[in-house]
């Protein structure tokens, strides 16, 4: 098989003619599959991406813009008429959020889009988080708590609203090596009780793996390292699967975006909903209160008169301790992000036709298997070796005109599961968490617990 002289001059102009190293050592198979990789790519905007994300390889938190600025002099909190808050809403206010939020449910206007794309390495196993058992005595998986919280949400929407029509349909984000496991995994436990053709999953796309040069890393002589481009790559599997005609073709007018790895999560939460609705937002976060000054989650600011997600390794340990000119005590950046999203349809459609394009790259250093120098695959490289480009599904706050924060009690509706045995967010702390809410539903309920059982209650 010879090679397409349109793809050596490609891969040349591109600075990529390495891919072609081996060429000679690989049979007609392998060479096709090396081939379809390359082809597969599109260069010219790797090569784009990598020119744009030059100086974060040497950036830190106190590196200075070209004005001679650091993000700690450029942040702002977001202004209190944009925020709302469970804590400080009445009761009334609130029910008249949830009754606004599940009317739109019951009109089969929301839909929730899930990020599924990890899978549980942090965790020692080797299949979709979302499949994992925390150890509640059910042993129900976080996809399955999900689907019954979908289910209730829907029979609470007909039965308030006397109707029939209350469908949420879940849209469910998977990556290359999670999109068998989890379509297997659904068909295998009947969708969880809800309708096969309201859960559809669609793919994200993938990037290839690059050096500290901007060469694309392989990962065997005849195929590329590729990795999944961030939970940002949403945008562009939304408009390029397809799945922005089917929210159309089902009349979705508002969409709750989440991660698959908080156990507490409030689905289609009508609360959250409600408020945006009142609010009139096309974006919105729902956050929780920093723990500390210096945990480590992004908080929701502004920057340059633009709302965004600041990581907790871009604030230096000053602007992390500043408090509120109040007498609350509270942090001035508190708005900690958990990954939890509303977006009208009218501003996904437009941010992934009109602006996924210009959204800027993020890079995560790692340790990647690939080819050596040498010829020979390094399996379990003991330095950091290369990067992986990414986009951020929080990326897009700069783009909206009407954005809102709404923030949450952490104790009732966050509790992530983000790593193994004897460190914290773990099965253990999820099942606490999930324990600890369901003595808090009982007890609201007016229901008297006998002494030394409020850890071991659990509803299902």
């Amino acid at each position: 098989m010879d090679i397409d002289q349109s793809i050596t001059l490609r891969l040349k102009n591109s600075n990529q003619s390495h891919l072609l190293s081996y060429w000679d050592q690989l049979d007609h198979e392998q060479r096709a599959i090396l081939l379809r990789d390359i082809n597969s790519i599109d260069l010219e905007r790797i090569t784009k991406a990598f020119d744009e994300i030059k100086d974060q390889l040497i950036e830190t938190s106190t590196d200075k813009n070209e004005h001679g600025e650091t993000i700690d002099q450029l942040m702002e909190p977001i202004p209190e008429h944009l925020t709302g808050s469970v804590d400080k809403t009445s009761k009334e206010q609130l029910e008249t959020y949830r009754r606004e939020g599940l009317k739109a449910i019951a009109e089969g206007s929301v839909c929730v889009l899930l990020l599924a794309g990890g899978q549980g390495t942090r965790l020692g196993v080797d299949y979709p988080k979302g499949m994992y058992d925390v150890g509640l005595p059910s042993k129900k998986s976080l996809y399955h708590i999900q689907a019954e919280r979908i289910r209730r949400l829907e029979q609470l929407a007909n039965e308030e609203f006397n109707t029939k029509k209350a469908t949420i349909p879940w849209f469910i984000m998977t990556s290359e090596h999670t999109r068998q496991s989890t379509e297997d995994y659904f068909i295998e436990h009947d969708y969880f009780g809800l309708k096969p053709q309201n859960i559809i999953l669609f793919e994200q796309h993938t990037l290839p793996a690059l050096d500290f040069q901007g060469k694309i890393l392989l990962d065997d002589k005849h195929k590329l390292t590729k990795a999944a481009d961030g939970n940002g790559g949403l945008y562009r599997a939304l408009k390029t699967r397809g799945m922005l005609s089917e929210m159309e073709k089902r009349d979705i007018k508002y969409v709750h975006v989440y991660c698959v790895d908080n156990i507490l999560v409030r689905v289609a939460d009508p609360v959250f909903i409600g408020f945006c609705l009142d609010k009139k937002a096309e974006c919105a976060a729902k956050v929780v209160k920093k723990t500390f000054p210096d945990e480590a989650v992004g908080v929701i600011c502004k920057v340059r008169d633009h709302f965004q997600v600041v990581e907790y390794s871009e604030i230096s340990e000053k602007t992390a301790q500043k408090t509120k000119s109040d007498d609350s005590g509270d942090l001035l950046f508190n708005a900690g992000n958990i990954c939890n999203h509303f977006f009208t349809f009218d501003f996904l459609r437009d941010v992934c036709q009109n602006h996924e394009n210009k959204l800027c790259f993020h890079i995560a250093k790692k340790k990647i298997p690939s080819i050596g120098t040498d010829g020979k695959r390094i399996n379990k490289p003991t330095e950091i070796n290369g990067i992986k480009l990414e986009k951020f599904v929080f990326d897009v706050f700069s783009c909206a005109k009407k954005f809102f924060v709404w923030e949450a009690r952490r104790d009732d509706e966050f509790s992530p599961l983000k790593n193994g045995s004897g460190t914290k967010d773990t099965a253990v702390t999820c099942r606490r968490d999930l324990m600890l809410q369901h003595v808090r539903w009982l007890q609201a309920a007016g229901a008297i617990l006998p002494p030394n059982t409020s850890k071991q209650i659990i509803l299902y």
